[in-house]
């Protein structure tokens, strides 16, 4: 069987990112997006980043970016990934794949079997999905909210292999989607915190050793 990948999504300190390390994550993510809790100015990003450079795969997580922000931050972070996590279209994916060289993984919100449609155009121009819960209308993020959606919907779906599951995920119900859902990668962020924007050391070895428990 193979492992589970797990991601951690949303580190902003030495503590948190070590912790993730050597709970044995396989993707850290940064966020650099203003509204959010787990907002990292670039500079910052840099750091933690370079930390992490060879130990895992690092993950700039950036929302609708323009082509400035989009230069300015892999400048910075030199990610191995960027996570698209606003209303970027198929085409817009495709072109920032081709401007950055750097694999792209495209966050869509699931709400309903409707939402699954799009899921084709996309996954012919990302390395990979990540399907989170749909942010509820007037949210100010875009994901993040710790929120879970009908894992049943995925059922009978035609998924690419490595899509990830995201949507209030934690230590007590990952095993659970595991299994629902047939997936095999994960992403949590709010699910391994003590409020938002601060995660808790325990609750990340925790998650992941969780996930890794499965059935």
């Amino acid at each position: 069987m193979s492992s589970v990948c797990v991601k951690i999504c949303g580190l902003s300190t030495e503590e948190t990112l070590d912790a993730t390390l050597e709970a044995g994550a396989d993707l850290v993510g940064f966020v650099h997006f203003p509204k959010s809790p787990r907002h990292l100015p670039l500079e910052r990003g840099r750091e933690l980043a370079e930390r992490a450079r060879g130990r895992a795969q690092r993950v700039v997580l950036l929302v609708d970016p323009k082509d400035a922000l989009l230069s300015a931050a892999v400048e910075a972070l030199d990610p191995d990934l960027i996570q698209l996590h606003g209303r970027e279209t198929p085409q817009r994916v495709a072109a920032i794949r081709a401007e950055t060289g750097r694999p792209v993984m495209k966050a869509l919100g699931i709400a309903s079997a409707g939402d699954l449609r799009a899921l084709p155009a996309y996954a012919a121009v990302a390395d990979r999905l990540l399907l989170d819960a749909k942010a509820p209308p007037g949210a100010d993020l875009p994901g993040g909210n710790g929120l879970t959606f009908d894992w049943d919907l995925l059922k009978g779906a035609a998924l690419p292999a490595g899509t990830m599951l995201s949507g209030g995920l934690d230590a007590g119900n990952v095993a659970m989607a595991l299994a629902r859902t047939g997936l095999t990668a994960v992403d949590v962020s709010s699910g391994v915190e003590i409020r938002p924007g601060e995660k808790d050391v325990a609750k990340i070895a925790e998650f992941v050793a969780a996930a890794r428990r499965r059935a």
